[in-house]
């Protein structure tokens, strides 16, 4: 089941730009999927399906949103 945001129902991406604290569980330049996590945007953090497939709270600042055709949407939501 794909998972969504609440803004605007569609599934979110963000491009990782930064893993200094943590190499292993993200790669740099690596596209992965965002969760809705109000209460970590709080605290300027997001929440991202990381390397172990799990979903962990990381620095906003470590990621910028992109936007998915929707071609290709549905291999991201694949492969993860």
């Amino acid at each position: 089941m794909a998972r969504v945001n609440h803004r605007n129902g569609r599934e979110r991406f963000v491009l990782c730009i930064e893993n200094e604290s943590n190499p292993e569980s993200l790669e740099v330049l690596k596209v992965y999927r965002a969760l809705p996590d109000l209460d970590g945007r709080r605290h300027k953090l997001i929440r991202v399906i990381d390397e172990s497939g799990e979903d962990y709270l990381y620095p906003a600042d470590y990621f910028v949103a992109i936007e998915v055709p929707s071609t290709a949407r549905k291999y991201f939501s694949a492969a993860g």
